[in-house]
């Protein structure tokens, strides 16, 4: 409209009659000025198609990047796909160490849940007994055993998180327990191997007879395959845990009291007429121990430490020397299990 406008003005200016002339000497005039007009029109036009083909073939193109805008934006994708990266990364091992964590926590609990239920119906067998060598001879039962591992060499751990770098000493120890039912005796055993064909430090649990057969429960501890399975648990033994590397027995009596080799009964001197227990030395800061006779503890307290899976196999892998040096440091990878199970057979009158 603009235009069209401009056209109108550029006529009437064009076709303006002189002073004197008449209207129809006017016309010749208007014609020129509407020539006038449309090549002004035409010209403009012309103008605006030019720029349109320019910019179309290129002509206004867009300007460039510079080789340093270029490493701008390749060091900031850098810095992002390496935060990405490392984001993922820390959520995988988030998430794999969960899934150990989880792995450690069902096995210990079921190792424990097991042992527990062997130790809750522990049986006393009421055989009177003078020294060991009832014991040995297989003259007498024994109700239950516990002691440190023959020629065990404990691993001693460093606790990084403590301030004056403290140790802790891992034991292993064995036990024996006697149960029964009706007219049946059995003996079941736990003892841990700690390089077996299994894997490092494997528990084993051994039931003997089997067949909890009517078996006279004076042979049962010293029988032949008991006495095997202590010397090496792969000797009918079932595989239960890898990677148990502390394994204690506590004993305490209807008071609540530790039983150690300082532990006298009825006030301070043991029963007359029968040895109802017989303390060993102590050694790594436990008591080994025989019970006898009517004698059962009134509790029993079970502590289990279970080393996480993936440090487990990297041990296996290095092998050697350098695999206590390795399990030395990563005291942080063992998980502890401690559980104070009631004994439901105890006998108040061994204790007065």
């Amino acid at each position: 409209m603009n235009l069209k406008f401009q056209t109108s003005n550029l006529h009437y200016l064009g076709s303006t009659p002189a002073p004197g002339v008449a209207g129809r000497a006017s016309r010749p005039a208007v014609r020129n000025g509407t020539a006038v007009a449309f090549r002004e029109f035409s010209r403009i036009t012309g103008v605006f198609r030019e720029g349109a083909k320019n910019h179309t073939r290129g002509g206004c193109a867009p300007r460039a990047f510079t080789l340093v805008e270029i490493l701008v934006v390749v060091v900031l994708m850098s810095l992002i796909v390496l935060a990405l990266m490392t984001v993922f990364s820390s959520t995988q091992a988030a998430f794999r160490a969960s899934i150990t964590q989880t792995d450690v926590l069902e096995g210990g609990r079921s190792v424990m849940g097991l042992i527990k239920n062997d130790l809750e119906p522990m049986t006393p067998s009421f055989g009177n007994s003078n020294s060991l060598v009832g014991v040995y001879n297989g003259l007498v039962p024994v109700n239950f055993y516990a002691n440190i591992n023959a020629g065990y060499v404990p691993l001693i751990q460093t606790l990084t998180a403590s301030p004056d770098n403290q140790q802790r000493t891992n034991v292993l120890e064995q036990f024996f327990i006697l149960n029964h039912q009706n007219t049946k005796w059995w003996g079941v055993g736990y003892a841990v191997l700690t390089n077996s064909p299994s894997g490092l430090y494997s528990l084993y649990r051994l039931q003997y007879p089997p067949d909890e057969s009517a078996l006279d429960p004076r042979t049962i501890f010293t029988n032949q395959a008991v006495q095997n399975f202590f010397s090496n648990p792969t000797n009918g033994g079932s595989h239960l845990i890898d990677g148990v590397v502390h394994l204690t027995v506590r004993a305490y009596d209807n008071n609540g009291y530790w039983m150690t080799n300082t532990y006298n009964f009825a006030g301070g001197q043991i029963t007359t007429n029968k040895n109802v227990q017989f303390m060993l030395p102590s050694a790594l800061g436990e008591v080994g121990f025989y019970m006898f006779s009517n004698t059962v503890p009134a509790s029993v307290e079970i502590q289990l430490g279970v080393l996480e899976d993936r440090t487990l196999q990297r041990a296996q892998s290095i092998g050697g020397l350098i695999q206590s040096d390795y399990l030395a440091q990563h005291a942080g990878q063992v998980h502890l299990f401690r559980q104070r199970i009631p004994i439901r057979n105890v006998d108040p009158s061994a204790y007065q």
